[in-house]
């Protein structure tokens, strides 16, 4: 029978629909524009009543769908991506589009289950009169529906998916001709805009990364190396070497500035994800709205303002390791979440239901007493156990007292290079005047002291300006007695000069008077030259003849 002598053929169906479309959807390079491409096409003729789009996709929803007893194979199903409906006028609503929706259907189950399972295309006419399978469709009888197509879609030789076309009328032949090349088309251009996505995904990662990387330089110049050679610097050496080639989740406790960010840094460099990327995550920066998509990332729509699809931390550390730093300032409601990072290594990114394997280690860091937070109520006593897996103190400064010499000639050395400064002297005043002092900033503070010095200094000798602080406790501040139990002897202001200027000509007699320079009496006395000019001139002294 010749297509065009039955009535419920369309005598108007526009044969120049499928290459006109693979025309428009040839350059396309994203999957969701591609859809709607397709589907707005589609459903602009009169005779197509309902288009959809189903894509092979792994199993997301297995535990809430409720075709799951009836999947044979919960690792992957067909997903509904897109579709559209054209209602006839009077009858429906006005024409929509939909997509990303959450209907799913097995592999081999149902007609459009076992064209995804098989390859092979269905065409079924003349539902108006027998609609099989479709009977439990009320809307198939309302929108006088007659035939439906089933096209696989492929891809040198995978299939990708199907798309389903819910018809008026029976499409006549010659159009149907063009149903396995549009399909072949556009398995053709979903397999390019994947590849696309995936090289601009796997771009905006090591963009990602990069930009961490470039943050843990900055933030490394705060500190040294692991310089110095203290018993306590050797201890934390040790526990180092112990957990570095380890899996295990690290915490690493500590004051402020005592380099939690170093240790962090040297246990990823001794392990065997040291190829792999260390992404670090100041907690206490992140306004408490935007944590998830941080961590996690999130798709495109998820929220206003979130224009396109982004890789969160988690994401951009792939096989490397995560430094939470101040993780002691995690909003307590995404405790929740980051435990389950660390006990399944699974997460999804804000607005997307498919879920990612996370193969990343975490490392944490925090100046404050977990314990003590635990028992407020305002960290999860089972996520801080979870952490607490191998517990490593940073020592304070002032625990390393014998490593300030050599901390201060490599930030020294630092300085020089990064503020294009002539180099200065480190003399033995400078030192003692450096261990003298008890340093709450720690390494930190020490660093920034030295820049300032290097800064002033102009190649001279370095001369250190600290803040003088009363470090002894108030129940010490009692007047000192001798043996025999009698008032200590106090010096008079007069007494105090006289000892100043025999103190002040000692130093010049030893030094030659000697006033500048390396091992002249300003060094030896931790006094700027040209202060120590003025007290000669004030106390009348002078060189011998």
């Amino acid at each position: 029978m010749e297509a065009t002598s039955d009535s419920r053929y369309d005598p108007n169906f526009d044969l120049t629909f499928a290459p006109g479309l693979l025309l428009d959807v040839a350059q396309e390079r994203s999957l969701e524009r591609l859809m709607e491409k397709t589907v707005r096409a589609a459903i602009a003729r009169p005779a197509i009543a309902r288009v959809e789009i189903w894509l092979i996709e792994a199993g997301d929803l297995c535990s809430r769908c409720p075709q799951r007893p009836e999947c044979p194979d919960q690792s992957r199903c067909l997903h509904l991506i897109a579709g559209g409906i054209n209602p006839l006028k009077g009858v429906g609503d006005a024409e929509s589009l939909f997509f990303n929706t959450d209907d799913r259907i097995p592999l081999g189950v149902g007609v459009i289950g076992k064209i995804g399972a098989t390859g092979r295309e269905l065409i079924l006419g003349d539902l108006d009169k027998a609609p099989g399978e479709f009977s439990r469709l009320d809307w198939l009888k309302r929108e006088q529906i007659r035939e439906f197509e089933g096209a696989v879609i492929s891809f040198k030789g995978e299939v990708l998916g199907v798309i389903v076309t819910f018809a008026r009328v029976n499409i006549p032949q010659e159009a149907r001709a063009w149903r396995q090349i549009f399909s072949d088309h556009i398995g053709g251009a979903i397999a390019n805009v994947r590849a696309f996505e995936e090289i601009q995904r796997l771009k905006a990662q090591l963009e990602m990364q990069n930009a961490y990387l470039r943050e843990e330089v900055v933030e490394a110049k705060a500190f040294g190396d692991l310089v110095g050679q203290s018993a306590a610097l050797r201890r934390i050496v040790s526990q180092i070497d112990l957990v570095s080639p380890t899996d295990a989740s690290v915490l690493i406790l500590g004051e402020t500035g005592t380099g939690k960010e170093l240790v962090a840094r040297e246990i990823h460099q001794r392990s065997r994800r040291k190829d792999k990327p260390l992404v670090r995550v100041n907690c206490a920066s992140i306004p408490k709205e935007l944590y998830e998509s941080e961590f996690f990332g999130h798709a495109r729509g998820a929220f206003t303002g979130a224009v396109k699809d982004r890789a969160g931390r988690f994401e951009a550390a792939e096989g490397g390791t995560l430094f939470l730093d101040e993780i002691g300032e995690i909003p307590l409601d995404l405790q929740s979440k980051l435990l389950r990072i660390l006990q399944e290594k699974r997460y999804e990114r804000v607005g997307e239901d498919r879920t990612r394997y996370a193969d990343v280690r975490i490392i944490g860091a925090t100046n404050r007493d977990l314990k003590k937070e635990v028992a407020a109520g305002r960290f999860r006593e089972d996520l801080y156990y979870r952490l607490n897996v191998f517990p490593i103190q940073a020592p304070t400064l002032r625990e390393r007292v014998e490593d300030i010499p050599l901390l201060a000639t490599h930030f020294i050395d630092l300085s020089v290079k990064e503020l294009r400064c002539p180099k200065p002297r480190l003399t033995r005043a400078g030192i003692d005047k450096l261990q003298s002092y008890d340093w709450p900033g720690n390494i930190r503070e020490l660093r920034n002291v030295i820049e300032r010095a290097v800064i002033i200094s102009r190649g001279g000798a370095l001369d250190f300006d600290l803040p003088v602080k009363d470090s002894t406790p108030a129940s010490s501040r009692v007047t000192p007695r001798r043996v025999d139990g009698s008032e200590p002897g106090f010096l008079t202001e007069q007494e105090i000069q006289r000892r100043e200027r025999e103190n002040l000509l000692i130093v010049l007699r030893k030094t030659n008077w000697k006033i500048k320079g390396a091992d002249g009496a300003a060094e030896l006395l931790g006094v700027k030259p040209t202060t120590l000019l003025t007290r000669i001139k004030k106390m009348g002294l002078t060189r011998p003849g």
